[in-house]
C-alpha cells in the first residue's frame, strides 16, 4: 500500500473514531486524557470505557501493520525512545491535553485554546527537527 494512501486511511480512522465517541459518549477523544483517566482508577464505569478505547486503539494499529505489511520499528534507541515519551508526556500534561484532543476534536470544534496548543506542539516539533538534524546532526 502507498505511504499516503495508508496514512489517509489512518487519519479517516482517527476521525470516526474520534466522532463516534464524541457522539456515542459525550467525550473527546484525547489519548492522554483517557490513558490519565486509566491511571488514575476513576469509578467503573470511567474506566471501562477508557480501557476498551484504548485496547482498540493498540489492536487495531496491530492489525493494520499486519494488513498493510509495514513495521513501526524506529531507528531510535530505547533511552532516546523513554526520554521521549517523558517529554512528550511531560508536554501533553502542561497543555492540557495532546495533539488528538487539540488536533482532532478541539480544532475540529472551533477552540481557540486548541487552535493554540496545536501552533504551539507543531512549533515545537518544527524546532525538535532542526536542532537534531542540523545542530546535533543525527540522522532520522
Amino acid at each position: 500500500m502507498h505511504p499516503w494512501l495508508s496514512a489517509l486511511f489512518g487519519g479517516i480512522l482517527i476521525g470516526l473514531a474520534s466522532t463516534w465517541l464524541l457522539w456515542s459518549n459525550g467525550r473527546i477523544a484525547g489519548i492522554s486524557g483517557i490513558v490519565d483517566g486509566l491511571v488514575k482508577r476513576t469509578s467503573a464505569a470511567e474506566w471501562g470505557w477508557r480501557a476498551a478505547f484504548i485496547a482498540g486503539l493498540m489492536s487495531a494499529g496491530g492489525i493494520a501493520m499486519h494488513v498493510v505489511g509495514q513495521r513501526g520499528v524506529s531507528p531510535a534507541s530505547l533511552p532516546v525512545l523513554i526520554g521521549a515519551g517523558l517529554l512528550v508526556g511531560y508536554g501533553t500534561t502542561m497543555g492540557g491535553g495532546c495533539t488528538s484532543g487539540h488536533g482532532v476534536c478541539g480544532i475540529g470544534r472551533l477552540s481557540k485554546r486548541s487552535l493554540v496548543a496545536v501552533i504551539v506542539f507543531c512549533g515545537v516539533a518544527i524546532a525538535t527537527v532542526f536542532v537534531v538534524r542540523h545542530v546535533i546532526g543525527a540522522s532520522p
